[in-house]
Order: C-alpha cells, then sequence, then structure tokens
C-alpha cells in the first residue's frame, strides 16, 4: 500500500512538472506564430538570419540572399494577384533598411516612359470632362427622371456574359470599355501595344498601326472581364472590384443616330458574308419582300439586292428582333455595352472630339511619350448626314427609335434631335 502511494505522488509530480515545463516553452513559438501571421512571406527571412559575429553568416549570405530574393517576388506576386498593378499616378514606396529618420521615407519615381510637360492640361479639358461625368452621375442616380431596364441594378447583378466588352490592361492599370463604331479599333490596337499581348517576330508590337485589322478584333488578344471567372474562379467579382477602384476606366462614345448610320454603312453597304448571312437575309425577308434572296453576299451584290436603311431600322424596331437574339454589339446601345451606372467611369471620350480627347487621355495615362493615337479615318460618318439618312423613315419609326436610344442620348450629353423627329 505505502509503495502504491508513493507512485502515484510521483505520478502526480511528474505531471505538474511536465504542465509547467509546456506552458512556459509555449510563449515563444506562439509569440512566432502570431507574427509570421501578420508579415510578408519574405520578412521571415530577416529574423532567422544568424548575427553578424557568426561565421556561418559569410558561408551562407549568397544562399539568404537568394532565399530572400526568391520570397520577395512570391510578395510581389500576391500582391499582383489580389489587387493588380498600381495606379500609374500613384507615389512609389521605396523600402529601405537601417535608414535614420532624416531621409525621406517615400519618393516619387517617374517611370522611364513617363513623358515630362512644361505645361499643365488646360483647364477646358479638365472642365469638359467634369461636366461630362457629372452629368451621367446625377441621370444614373435614383432622383433622376431617365428610366431605363439596369439602371439601378448593382455591378454583381450583371452577367458575366454583359462583361466582354470592359479589356484590361494590367501593366498600365487600365480598363477600356469598347464600343463599336466608335473608333474602337485603333482604341483596341493603343490597348495591344500597350498590354504587349501580340508579338511581331518575338518583340511586342510599338506603333499601333502596324497590327494588321484582322488581328486587332481577335478576342484572345483582349483580357476582357468575362474571362475572369475561367482564371480566377470565385475570385473574379472581388478582383474585378479591386480593379475597378484601382485603375483608370475610359470609354468613347457617338451620337447614337450617326453611329447606326456608321454601322449600316459597315456592315451591309460592303460585302460581309457573316452579316449577310446572319442579319441581310432577315431583313430582306421580314421588310425587303424578297421571299428566297441569293444564299451568298456575292451574289446578292452582283445582283444588285442588298438591305436598305429602312430594312435596317425596322430591323432594330421589331419588338421580335431581341426576343430570338440579343442586339449585335454594333447597333446595341452603348449604356447595355459599358454599365456607366454601375461603373465610375475616369475618362468620357467622344467621337466628335476625338484628337483632343484622346490627347488627353493617353497624357492622364502616362502612356503619351509610349504611343500615339492613329490619325482620324476621312471617311467617318458624320452628324450633317442625319438628314439625307432619315429622308426615308417614317417620322413615328424616328420617334420610336429615339425612344429605344433615349439613354445613350441623355447620359452622353447629345441632345435630342428635334428636327429628325418633328414634322
Amino acid at each position: 500500500m505505502g509503495k502504491l502511494k508513493l507512485f502515484c505522488i510521483v505520478l502526480f509530480l511528474g505531471s505538474v512538472f511536465t504542465i509547467m515545463l509546456i506552458i512556459t516553452s509555449w510563449d515563444e513559438p506562439v509569440r512566432a506564430t502570431n507574427i509570421y501571421l501578420r508579415t510578408s512571406i519574405s520578412s521571415l527571412t530577416s529574423s532567422r538570419l544568424p548575427l553578424e559575429g557568426d561565421p556561418a553568416s559569410k558561408q551562407k549570405s549568397e544562399a539568404k540572399n537568394y532565399i530572400g530574393s526568391f520570397l520577395s517576388d512570391i510578395d510581389a506576386f500576391v500582391n499582383r494577384f489580389l489587387e493588380g498593378t498600381h495606379d500609374p499616378t500613384e507615389k512609389v514606396r521605396k523600402e529601405t533598411h537601417n535608414q535614420s529618420s532624416e531621409k525621406p521615407e517615400e519618393s516619387f519615381v517617374p517611370r522611364p516612359e513617363w513623358k515630362i510637360h512644361l505645361t499643365s492640361i488646360a483647364i477646358e479639358k479638365k472642365q469638359r470632362q467634369d461636366s461630362r461625368k457629372q452629368l451621367i452621375h446625377d441621370l444614373c442616380s435614383s432622383n433622376s427622371s431617365l428610366d431605363f431596364p439596369g439602371k439601378n441594378r448593382t455591378f454583381d447583378d450583371i452577367p458575366n456574359k454583359e462583361l466582354d466588352h470592359l479589356i484590361v490592361d494590367d501593366r498600365h492599370g487600365i480598363i477600356y470599355c469598347y464600343v463599336p463604331k466608335v473608333a474602337c479599333t485603333n482604341w483596341k490596337r493603343i490597348m495591344i501595344v500597350l498590354s504587349e499581348s501580340l508579338l511581331a517576330d518575338g518583340v511586342p508590337y510599338q506603333n499601333p498601326l502596324d497590327i494588321p485589322e484582322e488581328l486587332v478584333h481577335n478576342s484572345s488578344l483582349h483580357f476582357t472581364f468575362n474571362k475572369f471567372w475561367k482564371h480566377y474562379g470565385k475570385f473574379s467579382h472581388h478582383l474585378m472590384k479591386i480593379k475597378l477602384k484601382k485603375y483608370t476606366k475610359f470609354l468613347f462614345v457617338r451620337d447614337p443616330f450617326v453611329r447606326l448610320i456608321s454601322a449600316y454603312r459597315d456592315k451591309f453597304e460592303h460585302e460581309n458574308e457573316d452579316f449577310y448571312k446572319k442579319f441581310a437575309v432577315i431583313m430582306l425577308k421580314k421588310y425587303g419582300n424578297y421571299s428566297d434572296p441569293p444564299a451568298s453576299v456575292v451574289d446578292a451584290f452582283a445582283a444588285g439586292i442588298r438591305p436598305t436603311f429602312l430594312n435596317f431600322i425596322r430591323y432594330v424596331l421589331d419588338p421580335n428582333t431581341e426576343k430570338e437574339m440579343p442586339f449585335n454589339e454594333h447597333w446595341r446601345q452603348i449604356y447595355r455595352l459599358c454599365h456607366p451606372c454601375q461603373i465610375n467611369y475616369d475618362f468620357v471620350g467622344k467621337l466628335e472630339t476625338l484628337n483632343e480627347d484622346a490627347e488627353h487621355l493617353l497624357r492622364i495615362l502616362r502612356v503619351d511619350n509610349v504611343v500615339e493615337f492613329p490619325p482620324s479615318y476621312p471617311n467617318r460618318t458624320v452628324s450633317s448626314w442625319e438628314q439625307d439618312w432619315f429622308a426615308s423613315i417614317p417620322y413615328e419609326s424616328r420617334r420610336e427609335l429615339y425612344k429605344l436610344y433615349e439613354a445613350d442620348f441623355r447620359l452622353f450629353g447629345y441632345s435630342k434631335p428635334e428636327k429628325l423627329l418633328n414634322e
């Protein structure tokens, strides 16, 4: 019995000693773990480096430097993945170690491609942008009398397939919403040059006009928001919002009726096999009294058969058109392509002031020393042609057409074409 008591006492004292040993040893690992969780990966290397007096430090210095560089690269990758690149206009922080407090903690480091300007941007151009953005903001507010489908939805409510016009350039922190028939070919060229997404003989294109037009509209060359889900999965919408907050966002717009004329001229006055089979044949059958139009665009043009502008407008106004498929991007409303009530654009350019706006924008983006906007196309459709083009369109159809595109007219500051709408 005495031996049993002695065994229990020894066991109890041993347990107490073990518990005390665990408690006294626990504090340091836990504290180290907390530090680890609150620091970047690369910062761990400095805490693990041996003291300068340690002989092993001299033998392992090269390896430690390599590991530190490697882990710093991991940090940079994680930051770029979660938040993208920095805004080109942001101050760049220089991280330094063992500096005295007298030295500045940060400095403004211009990128090599930044162009030095001796004069500031004209106040008129700044005011023009302020006015355009304020108009959109006012009309998108709940107090505005303007109403159109999708106005009050949030960015999260936009289906992924409707985000396919937002092109992202992570190298320069830019998001461009392209609108067909609003100089988008040249702006896509600019984005290809900046993102270096297309190479010629292993070298990125530097001159936008050197990029073949048939490649410009190749969707694989442009990283658009609708592709985020494939790359980032459930993180895609979070990443979109981060980039929308950090990046410079821009779009270019145009008088809606003039854009329609331009779309018709481009797609139906020239031999375009794809548009002929997909749209023109329908227009000829339903509105052109052709029960059996030619099978190919070559045969149709040879016979002098093509849809008229009136056929095109009737097709756009027909309520059954969008029941079969959404509007093609060339005549789809701009607000449906670029979502101005859900995305706070930093720059709103107009085709009517293209040269001035392009110069202004490239300067804001700080890429005007890298790329220049190509010269305007001389045969561009202009607003002075509207009266002639709409001569064959009944007044009732004109008013219906304005109602269909009213949101674009008002959001982007285009006057209601009273002369076209009233007899």
